[in-house]
């Protein structure tokens, strides 16, 4: 679903929705039926902050790993008197426990179908980043957030974090002087691993179920359950799963919506496991008024540089490195100015703020409001990390035109923009 930047510049800054009122609005301030779809390690983050919000009755829990769905009814036990009903199909959690709230958190490939069904159904919606597999699955999910007037909050809470806020503060403020140049990153030290073969599931595990709309494969114990974003079959390696949080503050910070021309170069030079996704990637992106690279490597950080994650925007006045433990620091480029630094303020665990982000996605949905992280946010971010992708299997640069979401006049990477399922499961339009 295609937007221009006035039109998006003047509903984001309105903040509000022309809301039907649908059956599943009119519901009291304290009493939102909740379902979970996904109780692993982030879905469970999700989950604790809605208890202790005090504002949700957990009705469904929903995971086709059972031994996952008995974690997350022990962690509700010792927080709350809920006794929600276990699923292990999502179509059926949501029909029959009737969720106004649904949290989606399962393994990316698996985010489409899930959050479709639950907006059809009535329910807004808390999506995990980031918000597809593909370009097409993102714009499935924004069609049918806006179509049905539901509220869909995306899981990128740096839009939330306390020195986000004032770092973005402080780069429209002018003093890092005229920005060109970004770059965003993520280095870390990993150890090569080892190749693992094919195996039985374990009986707890509905393997098949899980692999869903992905190609048929036999169970391999690196995937499940927190390896699989290292396989392209359910997810796009690190610049899908670290880089969507970095590019959407610079789509935060910009004007700019996405950009003209992308080229993404990698490989393989570090792990030995089973995993496919590139361990080192770079990516150049192409907007109007600047341009931005990103970076990431299984190795430390560059010598001459202290920071292994984040943005760096490099500006006339000095450069501004955004980012997340670490807080934000501006580095002034005249010699004697003192440099400014400011801490984060994060929760555990995990070091995040969802806290702050489901409290704003409750302020939306009372308020029929856009909330800060919107699905069409989520979408243009998460489509930065699949253009880079694309760009990658290509072994090419590609042309986006980010008002059709297509390229120009490239036949073989439109084909990128969406995949087949596997039956019976059917791609949504």
């Amino acid at each position: 679903m295609p937007i221009d930047r006035r039109t998006f510049l003047k509903r984001t800054s309105a903040a509000t929705i022309g809301f039907a009122g649908g059956p599943y609005f009119h519901f009291p301030k304290k009493s939102y039926r909740l379902a979970l779809i996904g109780c692993g390690w982030w879905g469970n983050n999700i989950l604790r902050e809605a208890i202790m919000e005090g504002s949700s009755q957990v009705v469904g829990l929903c995971d086709v790993d059972e031994e996952a769905l008995k974690s997350t009814s022990k962690m509700i036990d010792g927080m709350a008197t809920d006794k929600p009903v276990y699923f292990k199909d999502f179509r059926e959690c949501i029909e029959k426990s009737q969720p106004e709230i649904v949290i989606v958190a399962t393994p990316d490939h698996w985010h489409a179908l899930p959050a479709i069904d639950a907006i059809k159904n009535g329910a807004h919606v808390y999506l995990e980043k980031p918000i597809g597999h593909t370009i097409n699955e993102g714009k499935a999910i924004l069609r049918a957030a806006r179509s049905e007037e539901r509220i869909v909050q995306v899981g990128t809470h740096r839009r939330v974090s306390p020195h986000n806020i004032s770092g973005m503060e402080f780069l429209r403020s002018g003093k890092v002087g005229e920005i060109v140049s970004v770059k965003a990153f993520v280095n870390y030290n990993s150890p090569p691993g080892k190749a693992s073969s094919p195996g039985q599931p374990p009986e707890h595990l509905d393997w098949d179920y899980w692999v869903g709309p992905a190609p048929d494969q036999p169970f391999l114990p690196q995937i499940h359950p927190r390896g699989f974003r290292q396989f392209l079959d359910f997810a796009n390696g690190t610049v899908g799963d670290w880089g969507i949080h970095w590019f959407d503050q610079i789509l935060w910070w910009t004007e700019e919506r996405y950009p003209k021309t992308v080229y993404s170069t990698g490989g393989r030079f570090v792990k030995e496991d089973s995993s496919d996704a590139p361990d080192t990637q770079y990516a150049t992106f192409e907007f109007e008024t600047f341009t931005l690279y990103w970076e990431h490597k299984l190795c430390n950080p560059n010598s001459n540089e202290s920071h292994n994650v984040g943005c760096y925007f490099y500006g006339t006045e000095g450069t501004f490195h955004m980012g997340w433990l670490d807080g934000w620091t501006f580095y002034p480029a005249k010699k004697g100015e003192e440099v400014i630094h400011v801490e984060p303020t994060l929760h555990d665990p995990d070091k995040q703020n969802i806290r702050e982000l489901w409290a704003d996605f409750l302020k939306s949905v009372q308020n029929k409001q856009y909330p800060v992280s919107d699905v069409l946010h989520g979408h243009l971010a998460t489509n930065m990390s699949l253009l880079a992708m694309i760009s990658y299997k290509l072994g090419r640069s590609v042309r986006w035109d980010g008002q059709t979401e297509s390229f120009r006049n490239d036949n073989e990477a439109n084909k990128l923009l969406s995949r087949p399922y596997r039956p019976p499961w059917i791609y949504p339009v």
